[in-house]
């Protein structure tokens, strides 16, 4: 069965799930929890950010990051799932394997890895499906993140079809596993297993193990990691190990019960009543996050305020960014700066005078070049992982 063949169901019958419940118990979406400090303390390689956990290292990049288009490695956010991460690599002795339906198993050193394939890089943005789940009533389970869950790199490495054509599919190939180096502290937690179709491969997918020139950061995955542009991080195994090519799919954990949505028109479900069939989260849907000003910031009357922030979506490209200072009645469009490709973070600039005292309430919304565009907060429907949140963002200054 390919992976996203699933039962479809119309709106029609979405609405029947969701029409006769009230708002309550319905659920609700609104803006990101967007007041948490950033640490005192700082993991190595990395400032100190907005942390959850230290095992599993959880660690969130605040607003002020996306102001810009790449994002620095030592402000980048962290997500791991398993808390046994290795503390130490050897790179001399590290190796990735590759079996199963294959002509040829490899075992293929970092050495050989760097230097036997063409070298290639893609800026992409890498973005945990559940940013922003704070936005979330009643909450969703999982990690409560604001909106720094997310980061835009150059990714440099091989594609991943180079090494799947040296090894050799064999005509039955159709799925590919990946797995890393972190495991559960508990025997019976499943392992954070990953699969992709092979029809899903493109010339974009590639092992990484270098992130903005640099070795990647240990916590980000060093020293090789997976890296599918356009699609959610959850799918980016970090510390990457081992392939293993299949002719059938293999029920996981982390693929068959989390990181799923309803599949429904709406993607969206009640507390009460969860939906079903569902379907796992791929492509990142379009979204942008205003960097500056920050919320609770004081500007100056009469002063000239440069909005900045960064839009994206799953790679088909940022048509236009609209800011509005009336609450969503008017919009005005945005200056963009698209350097880095169609994976990437597209900047945008708007500039602003206030002429009125007191709060002054900034909204930003993105347009992809399929016309599809951010919605505001509370339209966006309710579901129990807090999956896939791209409302329109919100910044609120006082203006003295």
């Amino acid at each position: 069965m390919k992976r996203r063949e699933f039962l479809k169901t119309s709106i029609v019958a979405s609405a029947a799930v969701l029409g006769s419940t009230t708002t309550l118990s319905a659920g609700e979406t609104h803006q990101p929890i967007d007041n948490r400090k950033v640490s005192d303390m700082a993991f190595p390689e990395k400032r100190p950010l907005i942390t959850y956990s230290d095992r599993p290292p959880l660690l969130e990049s605040p607003r002020s990051t996306f102001s810009r288009g790449i994002t620095e490695n030592d402000e980048f956010f962290v997500r791991w799932h398993l808390p046994d991460i290795p503390t130490h690599i050897d790179t001399e002795l590290y190796t990735i394997k590759i079996d199963g339906l294959v002509d040829k198993e490899l075992e293929i050193t970092l050495k050989e890895l760097k230097e036997d394939f063409e070298q290639v890089e893609v800026t992409a943005v890498l973005q945990c499906g559940g940013n922003s789940r704070s936005a979330f009533t009643p909450i969703a389970g999982g990690i409560q993140w604001g909106s720094g869950a997310m980061g835009c790199a150059k990714w440099k490495g091989v594609r991943l079809s180079d090494i799947l054509n040296r090894a050799g599919l064999k005509k039955e190939a159709h799925w590919i596993g990946f797995n890393g180096k972190d495991n559960a502290a508990y025997y019976e937690t499943p392992n954070f297993v990953r699969e992709l179709e092979v029809e899903e491969l493109n010339d974009h997918v590639i092992i990484a193990y270098e992130m903005n020139g640099e070795d990647l950061p240990y916590l980000n995955g060093f020293p090789l990691r997976l890296v599918i542009p356009g699609y959610y991080s959850d799918s980016w195994v970090k510390m990457l190990s081992h392939i293993t090519v299949t002719n059938k799919y293999k029920s996981l954990f982390f693929m068959d019960v989390a990181y799923r949505v309803p599949d429904n028109e709406c993607e969206c479900e009640t507390p009460d009543h969860k939906f079903k069939p569902t379907k796992p989260i791929t492509n990142m849907n379009v979204k942008s996050v205003i960097g500056y000003p920050e919320n609770g910031m004081k500007v100056y009357h009469n002063s000239h305020v440069v909005v900045r922030g960064v839009a994206f979506d799953d790679g088909h490209g940022i048509k236009k960014v609209l800011v509005s200072t009336d609450g969503g009645k008017t919009w005005d469009e945005a200056l963009l700066k698209q350097d880095n490709g169609r994976y990437a973070y597209t900047e945008f600039r708007y500039a602003f005078k206030p002429t009125k005292y007191g709060k002054l309430t900034f909204m930003a919304k993105a347009i992809n070049r399929l016309g599809d565009e951010q919605p505001f907060a509370k339209d966006i429907g309710w579901n129990h992982g807090g999956y896939k949140y791209n409302g329109i963002d919100e910044v609120t200054v006082e203006v003295v």
